[in-house]
């Protein structure tokens, strides 16, 4: 069956040490905080209001605390890949080495869709913040561009009319494409300029808003069951845990710049563990304070960080916090970006996508045409669509990988143990299996028009494969020579 076969580690190596595509400027502290970039956004500043209220009350600081075990198992089996690896296709690579290519395919289809939704996702939330800032500074935006195509909005003089796009969204994802076009270093600096930002915006608040909280408002810390599986009791808080994963994408995205770090094999595993530890606490701690200072029903509303500080006497920090969630979002969507473009890279690279979209840029050292592609479509698809419509897909797209990445780490220790590997997992016969257990026991526990939804995705991409990909692979090309 052609359609299993595999690359070779000694080859993937080989590729990793080629010194003429893209160009090597990250260290360990930048990919950190690529790390934290990518993860702290959405998931702090919407998720945590919208799980609580709906789904697992203040027990939503057990949903991040087990969403964040799936994500540290995932991590140790990302870092054993990425030090082993060290190419920009993450967990496309890892499971083409390992599973073959029609799995490697599925998983690179399924992290196009989870980069795409997700930059689309937070692009919205994006323009939803940064149109209330301005609005709060005098500067009005009309809502006829501000949100999606064919929304009712309300005029100023009172009248409704459909929205035409949301031009704000289409901005910040024209902006972070612009960057990443022209460099990996400067793409780094702005994203580390504004993690900064937003993670002391995040302390402040903690610091701040722990004096008000009211531990009765713990109780009940599982509220019972409302009489559907999401909607609290334990399946809640494992309903909420699935939601929150959306929070954790980041350390995936550090794995797509493997090929532009300096020293990927010792580099990256601390880009990607320590990324994130540092979310996953700063995560649990706001759960902890949101839920202390304000009962659980109370959250469920589009800024709840923001509701939260004024519930705690620190109104002052509102204009803070939608600052801090403009400059988080904005990282969010920066690192969202350059995934996907390095993923569509590598599998163009491959052959399994057209040649042409592989090049890099002779200046810039970039993969600038996945990057204008990618920017092009998540624009689009960003100015007239709306939040809801990106539902839950990019979590269950994580998840899978997530899945793949864990049982690939183990079939390659079984299959090849002699390689050497800069960072092993310890325990591997508990993380790897326990990481694919917990991610799979979080994908069921989505709704299932998530499941209907990533199904025909993926069944479209087997087409795409199966009429393209697989005659054009560059490794069946070189079997039909052989």
């Amino acid at each position: 069956m052609n359609f299993l076969r595999c690359k070779s580690i000694s080859d993937l190596q080989k590729e990793s040490d080629e010194q003429h595509h893209l160009r090597r400027e990250l260290g360990p502290i930048n990919l950190i905080l690529l790390g934290v970039g990518c993860t702290i956004g959405a998931g702090i500043f919407v998720l945590t209001g919208k799980v609580a209220a709906e789904n697992a009350g203040p027990a939503v600081i057990l949903s991040f605390v087990l969403a964040g075990m799936a994500s540290v198992f995932a991590a140790f089996c990302y870092s054993e890949f990425a030090s082993l690896v060290p190419i920009s296709g993450s967990a496309y690579t890892y499971s083409y080495t390992t599973l073959g290519e029609v799995f490697a395919w599925i998983i690179g289809w399924d992290l196009v869709l989870e980069y795409a939704i997700g930059a689309v996702t937070v692009a919205i939330g994006w323009s939803g913040y940064v149109v209330s800032f301005l609005k709060s500074v005098g500067i009005f935006i009309p809502p006829e561009f501000s949100a999606a195509r064919g929304v009712m909005v309300q005029l100023a003089d009172g009248t409704s009319v459909p929205a035409l796009m949301n031009l704000p969204a289409m901005f910040i994802v024209a902006a972070a494409t612009a960057l990443l076009v022209l460099g990996i270093r400067e793409s780094a600096n702005f994203n580390n300029i504004i993690v900064m930002v937003k993670v002391a915006v995040i302390v402040l608040f903690i610091a701040g808003a722990a004096h008000a909280i009211n531990p009765a408002n713990w109780h009940p810390f599982i509220p019972p069951n409302a009489g559907h599986r999401e909607a609290f009791g334990w399946s809640g808080v494992m309903a909420g845990a699935g939601l929150v994963f959306f929070a954790y994408v980041g350390f995936d995205a550090v794995s797509t710049a493997a090929q532009e770090a300096r020293n990927p094999r010792r580099d990256m595993p601390i880009g990607i563990i320590g990324g994130l530890l540092v979310c996953s606490i700063l995560y649990v701690l706001v759960a902890i304070v949101a839920t202390g200072v304000t009962p659980y029903q109370e959250l469920g509303v589009p800024d709840p960080i923001a509701h939260v500080a004024d519930m705690a006497g620190m109104g002052w920090m509102a204009a803070l916090i939608k600052l801090g969630a403009i400059a988080g979002l904005s990282s969010v969507i920066l690192v969202l970006l350059m995934g996907q473009s390095r993923i569509l890279w590598s599998m163009a690279r491959d052959g399994l996508l057209p040649g042409f979209i592989s090049k890099v840029h002779k200046r810039f050292k970039t993969p600038w045409i996945t990057s204008i592609l990618t920017g092009a479509l998540v624009a689009g698809f960003s100015g007239i669509f709306t939040i809801g419509e990106a539902g839950n897909l990019c979590s269950i797209g994580t998840l899978l990988a997530f899945f793949i990445v864990c049982v690939s780490v183990l079939i390659l220790r079984i299959r090849e143990p002699h390689h050497y590997r800069a960072f092993r997992t310890p325990a591997i016969w508990f993380i790897a299996p326990a990481g694919a257990l917990s991610s799979l026991y979080l994908m069921i526990s989505l709704p299932w028009f998530t499941w209907e939804r990533l199904l025909i995705w993926l069944g479209i991409g087997l087409v795409i494969y199966f009429s393209y990909g697989y005659r054009k692979s560059h490794l069946n090309r070189s079997a039909v020579k052989a």
